[in-house]
């Protein structure tokens, strides 16, 4: 097999949720497989972040942007293609925020922000990207789900719900937009050493109960999702959509 089915030289890509843990990881791994990119954020790092990768020679910017304001998420789409000098070819939803409490004191707060986030934007930002990619007849969308897509967790119903959202969200654009040629997929990221499981990984009791259950017996990092981001976004998986790969360690197989 030929690398080459792995190179993004040439595509233009869109994180969401780029300052974060996760995001800032697979925007690297893009820009490494050659891609050019934009890293939106709510956090104004996102452009000292992406100054930064540019001082290594990669072409990206950098867009501070609610996700939460539905005309900021259009205008940043358009914003985006015009910095990078062309319609956009790949984009990844990694934007998440978590809230914990008991089910029973869950505020409606915090869920409709959690939604807002998790799930809304990223049916927004793929239907705003889609409608340029499918007038090319080609396009890579990537969402970043969580294997609590597929367990409930304790105190996180928004978060699980948001996220199990976001995995049928995958399957569903992925029936309506795969014979328009847009592949649409989800990774599923398991126990990831980041600022949001940091209360977690703090809990003694709770972080060994995650290890034992892991089968490779360590928590994951956020490299550990530049590979599997990569193949998604390149020529590799082009007969691969609708899926939800877990990125967990072995962890969903116990």
């Amino acid at each position: 097999m030929k690398l080459k089915l792995f190179e993004l030289t040439s595509q233009r890509a869109i994180v969401v949720g780029g300052a974060g843990d996760l995001g800032f990881s697979i925007l690297e791994g893009l820009l490494e497989a050659g891609a050019s990119a934009v890293a939106i954020d709510i956090s104004p790092e996102v452009k000292l972040m992406s100054a930064s990768l540019r001082e290594k020679g990669y072409e990206v910017h950098g867009l501070e942007v609610d996700v939460t304001d539905r005309l900021a998420i259009k205008k940043s789409v358009s914003d985006s293609a015009q910095l990078l000098g062309g319609d956009i070819d790949i984009l990844v939803n990694a934007a998440g925020i978590q809230r914990r409490a008991p089910s029973e004191d869950f505020s409606e707060q915090d869920w409709d922000d959690v939604l807002a986030v998790n799930l809304t934007a990223a049916f927004i930002y793929s239907q705003q990207v889609a409608r340029g990619m499918i007038a090319r007849k080609r396009g890579k969308i990537i969402h970043v789900s969580s294997i609590m897509s597929h367990f409930g967790g304790i105190t996180i119903p928004a978060y699980a719900a948001s996220k199990g959202g976001l995995s049928q969200l995958t399957k569903a654009l992925s029936n309506d937009w795969a014979a328009k040629g847009i592949c649409v997929n989800a990774i599923a990221p398991g126990y990831i050493d980041t600022q949001l499981n940091t209360a977690l990984i703090s809990d003694e009791k709770r972080s060994t109960e995650v290890l034992l259950r892991t089968p490779v017996k360590r928590w994951g990092v956020p490299a550990d999702m530049k590979g599997v981001v990569i193949f998604l976004a390149s020529a590799a998986s082009d007969y691969v959509t609708g899926t939800v790969i877990p990125v967990d360690g072995g962890y969903s197989a116990r």
